[in-house]
C-alpha cells in the first residue's frame, strides 16, 4: 500500500477528489493530510510507528454537500478497506439492535472479500487450465484400464487415438462449437429441510452469531450431491470456480484481510450527530450517550474478536459526519471529542456550485441523462441557460424548503426529464433541447405554489 500512496502527494489527492466532488476544499486537504500521514508512517523507524495514531476528522454540515462522497473517494484511492456505517443504528451492549463492535467485523468481512477476489485474480489462469482438463475428462471419458496379461506389449495406439480425440476436442471447444453440447457432472445442492434458527445473545453481537451458526449448520447438514445435465459453457464456469476456490489459500487471504484492516482501515461514521445528548436524562440513554461510550475504546484503539480473528483498531483511521442541525460537536461526551482533533465545516452549496456539480463530475448528472437516453437513439442537449436555471430552482427550494444540497438535483432533473423517459422508447432518432423555456414550463407552477414544491421537489 505504502508504494501506491508514494505517488498520491496531498495536492495529487485533492486534484483526484475535485473530479467527483465540487467545492469543500478544507475538507479535502484535511483528508488528503491524513491519507499522506499513513504513507509518512509506514516508512518511519518502526520503534516510534505504533506510537503514531491517525488524527481521526469530524466533517460538520449539511446531508448532500459531499461528506460521504470524499470518504469513499478516498479509500478507492488508497485501496483502502471501507465501511459506512449510521451511528443511529447502534445500540448500547447489551439492549436490542447492533453493537458498534459490528462496523468492525464489517471491515474485517470487507477486507476479506477484496483480497479474495484479488487472490482469485491471480490463480484465473492455472484455474481456467485446471477445468479445461477436467470439462475434456467429462467429455472424453479416459478408456478403462483394463489388466493386461503378462508380457503383452503396451497399447499405444489406443493411448494416441485417445490423444487425438481429446486435443480435438479441445480444439472445438476453444472455437465455441460445442456450446449446445450437454455435458453430465455432479452439481452440489443444498441439504433438505430448513437449517435451524438459533438466536444467541451476547456482547459479540446477534447478527455475528447469527452467522457462526449458519456456518455450522451448514457443516452439519452437507450439501449433498447430483448428477446433472449442463451445457458446456456452464459447466466450465463451475468448474473455474471450484477450481479457484481449491486453489486460494484462505488462511493467507485472512491473515492479509486482518492486516490490511489494522494498517489501512477507513470508518465512515455518519448522522454521529443523532447520539449528541442535546439534554440531560435521568433514565439510560442507550441508543446515544451508551452507544459514545461504546465507541469510545475502539476509536482509541482495542482488540475487537471477528471470525477472522482479532483485530487491532489502534491505527484505523475514523472520518465521522454530522449535520449538528439541533446539537453541537460539543455536545458529545468530552472523550470522544478529543478523538476527533481534526474538524472541518463543511460549505452549503450555492448556485454557482450546482452547475459545476450539474457539468463537472465524471459522472456528472447531465452526462448520465445524456448516455442513458442515447441508448434509445434519443440525444439530449442541454443548454446552458437551462443549466443555470435548473441550478437556480435547486438554490431557491433548498432556501425555502429543507436543505437536502446536491440530492436537489437529483428531485428536480427527475421532475424535468420525466416525460422525456417515459416517452423515449417512441421517438427514436429525436433531439430534444433542454433550455430556460423547457425547464420552466416543466417546473414554473410547481415553483409558484410552495406548499407544492416541498411536496414534489
Amino acid at each position: 500500500m505504502a508504494k501506491k500512496i508514494n505517488f498520491l502527494t496531498p495536492k495529487k489527492i485533492v486534484e483526484e477528489l475535485d473530479r467527483y466532488v465540487i467545492g469543500q476544499d478544507r475538507a479535502k486537504r484535511s483528508v488528503a493530510v491524513a491519507l499522506r500521514t499513513r504513507f509518512r508512517r509506514n516508512n518511519v523507524p518502526e520503534e516510534i510507528r505504533e506510537d503514531i495514531v491517525p488524527k481521526n476528522i469530524l466533517l460538520i454540515g449539511p446531508t448532500g454537500v459531499g461528506k460521504t462522497e470524499i470518504a469513499r473517494r478516498i479509500a478507492k484511492l488508497s485501496d483502502s478497506p471501507f465501511v459506512k456505517v449510521e451511528a443511529s443504528k447502534f445500540t448500547e451492549v447489551g439492549y436490542m439492535g447492533r453493537d458498534v463492535e459490528s462496523m468492525i467485523r464489517d471491515l474485517v468481512e470487507t477486507a476479506f472479500l477484496n483480497e479474495k477476489t484479488k487472490e482469485s485474480d491471480q490463480v484465473m489462469e492455472k484455474a481456467e487450465q485446471n477445468a479445461e482438463e477436467l470439462l475434456l475428462d467429462l467429455l472424453v471419458p479416459p478408456p478403462p484400464r483394463v489388466p493386461k496379461k503378462e508380457g503383452e506389449p503396451p497399447q499405444a495406439e489406443e493411448k494416441s487415438t485417445y490423444f487425438n480425440t481429446r486435443e480435438k476436442f479441445r480444439t472445438m471447444f476453444r472455437e465455441g462449437k460445442l456450446d449446445e453440447r450437454f455435458v453430465e457432472m455432479e452439481v452440489k445442492s443444498p441439504a433438505k429441510g430448513p437449517v435451524p434458527v438459533i438466536e444467541i445473545f451476547s456482547q459479540s453481537g446477534v447478527e455475528e452469531m447469527g452467522q457462526d451458526f449458519r456456518d455450522i449448520f451448514s457443516n452439519l447438514f452437507p450439501k449433498q450431491k447430483k448428477i446433472e445435465k449442463i451445457k458446456v459453457p456452464e459447466a466450465f464456469d463451475i468448474l473455474i470456480r471450484e477450481e479457484s476456490e481449491r486453489l486460494i489459500d484462505n488462511d493467507k487471504v485472512m491473515k492479509n484481510a486482518v492486516l490490511k484492516v489494522e494498517n489501512s482501515g477507513l470508518i465512515f461514521i455518519d448522522e454521529i450527530d443523532k447520539i449528541a445528548s442535546r439534554e440531560k436524562s435521568y433514565g439510560p440513554d442507550v441508543s446515544r450517550e451508551g452507544v459514545q461510550r461504546d465507541m469510545l475504546p475502539i476509536i482509541e484503539g482495542s482488540n475487537v474478536m471477528t471470525k477472522y480473528g482479532v483485530v487491532k483498531t489502534d491505527h484505523i483511521l475514523f472520518i465521522a459526519a454530522g449535520a449538528f442541525h439541533v446539537s453541537k460537536p460539543s455536545d458529545l461526551i468530552p472523550e470522544l471529542q478529543g478523538r476527533f482533533p481534526i474538524r472541518v465545516e463543511m460549505d452549503s452549496l450555492s448556485k454557482g456550485d450546482f452547475v459545476r456539480i450539474l457539468k463537472e463530475p465524471q459522472g456528472a448528472l447531465i452526462k448520465q441523462y445524456f448516455e442513458l437516453l442515447k441508448t434509445e437513439n434519443v440525444e439530449v442537449k442541454f443548454e446552458e441557460d437551462g443549466i443555470e436555471r435548473i441550478a437556480g430552482i435547486a438554490e431557491e427550494v433548498n432556501l425555502k424548503t429543507e436543505n437536502i444540497g446536491a440530492r436537489r438535483l437529483h428531485t428536480i432533473l427527475e421532475r424535468v426529464m420525466e416525460e422525456v423517459s417515459f416517452e423515449a422508447p417512441y421517438k427514436s432518432k429525436v433531439k430534444i433541447v433542454i433550455n430556460k423555456e423547457y425547464v420552466d414550463s416543466k417546473l414554473k407552477d410547481i415553483i409558484k405554489d410552495e406548499d407544492l414544491s416541498r411536496y414534489i421537489l
